[in-house]
């Protein structure tokens, strides 16, 4: 089973071929570009470089979040259309869970850190228990100094992750003892992880629906909560009055 993954959850464009066996090729950049610019051509070219025809792929996983609003959006959107035009199984890999990949270690709390801004991330932690990856603690947001702050109270080393790490705590907090940032080649999204975790869900048969699979943002953007803070009227009139 050959597949194309993509990931445009942080500032990380990454988009990788790979079958149950192998990671067939991977292009991953973390520049200025936006996704819009870059992940077509990336797509173009990470097929080449696998020499895979896109008429031969057997499926197509997507990071669906949480993460950056616009990127999630531009990666779904892609992945939707490529599915649909293709009549390919599509499916949706948490960003967080494809982050814990990174670092396979036994023993070790593995904490996913992802930018929600003003201050707060995305927080999920793991650890690889006979070779399966657990969930310790299901995603939240979090105040980041807080949450680096709890990692010192973990009963085993943790190891931290994410775009939020390298952005607001790679430097700038003093880490508590037991707990240590992951090297720069593990610390951000990888389609790679994406693929692999992609191959396993439609090798076991699940699928999303192509038409209305959508992002899992955990809470809404910014535009929309000013947008509901200057229409207050508009706001009363959609929700239901056991709402308000």
């Amino acid at each position: 089973m050959s597949i194309l993954a993509i990931d445009t959850a942080t500032q990380v464009s990454s988009v990788a071929v790979a079958d149950e066996n192998r990671l067939l090729a991977e292009l991953t950049m973390q520049a200025r570009l936006t996704h819009s610019e870059t992940l077509m051509p990336h797509i173009q070219q990470v097929l080449r470089m696998a020499s895979m025809p896109k008429e031969q792929l057997d499926g197509i996983a997507v990071s669906i979040g949480p993460g950056s609003f616009t990127g999630l959006r531009i990666g779904l959107a892609a992945a939707k259309a490529m599915a649909y035009a293709l009549d390919l199984p599509i499916v949706g890999i948490s960003t967080l869970k494809a982050l814990a990949c990174h670092y396979p270690v036994s023993g070790v709390r593995i904490v996913c850190m992802l930018d929600a801004q003003k201050g707060n991330a995305y927080v999920e932690s793991y650890r690889w228990e006979a070779g399966r990856l657990v969930t310790l603690q299901p995603v939240r947001v979090m105040n980041i100094v807080e949450a680096v702050e709890s990692c010192g109270r973990a009963a085993e080393p943790v190891v931290l992750l994410g775009d939020a790490v390298q952005k607001k705590v790679r430097g700038k907090i003093e880490l508590p003892q037991g707990v240590t940032v992951a090297p720069p080649h593990l610390l951000m999204p990888r389609a790679a992880c994406t693929a692999m975790l992609g191959v396993a869900e439609l090798a076991a048969g699940h699928r999303d629906p192509v038409m209305s699979m959508e992002p899992v943002y955990i809470r809404r953007s910014e535009a929309e909560v000013l947008w509901e803070k200057r229409h207050p009227e508009a706001v009363r009139k959609e929700r239901p009055a056991e709402e308000m």
